[in-house]
């Protein structure tokens, strides 16, 4: 009986049916790739560029606190400066989660002259609460489900991101 079992195992996580990335989309081609992401926080808005060129644009929602740039751990706003896609996280309580490399070398430094935590687990993600039609994070960057999977086809890790006021 052991047998059957240890080839049943087998074939299980062979074809991939571990569940650890049920859910994540697959990358589209390169050529269809962003090379570089804007979120606007004045507008409410992201926009994915491949080069020179707009290839798709979001209305987002961001942190509770929305107005100035990210200071410490708990203060609920949305960072401003360059940073990069660091990681994904296909198992976001919030759908999808693209993680943002914040804080950078500049925010650590910021923080600990103002001997603070700058806080960090700063995501691109979806949620189910996009109705919500206030901003309603912690400090990230919140779309809908549906656009988080889009978003997700078009953005590796490594992608730029830059965060204005």
């Amino acid at each position: 009986m052991k047998i059957p079992l240890m080839n049943a195992t087998f074939i299980f996580f062979a074809l991939g049916c571990n569940g650890s990335h049920a859910r994540e989309p697959d990358l589209l081609p390169k050529e269809q790739r962003a090379t570089r992401i804007l979120v606007d926080k004045s507008d409410r808005l992201l926009t994915l560029y491949r080069d020179d060129a707009v290839i798709a644009q979001y209305r987002v929602r961001l942190g509770a606190n929305p107005e100035g740039d990210k200071v410490q751990y708990g203060d609920e706003r949305t960072p401003e400066g360059n940073y990069e896609i660091d990681s994904k996280n296909a198992e976001s309580k919030f759908h999808l989660g693209l993680h943002i490399s914040y804080p950078n070398a500049q925010d650590r430094s910021e923080a600990e002259d103002k001997k603070v935590d700058p806080g960090g687990a700063i995501m691109i993600h979806g949620g189910n609460a996009w109705w919500r039609p206030f901003n309603w994070t912690d400090g990230c960057i919140a779309v809908s489900n549906r656009e988080i999977e889009e978003i997700w086809k078009r953005v590796g890790t490594g992608t730029p991101v830059t965060i204005v006021p």
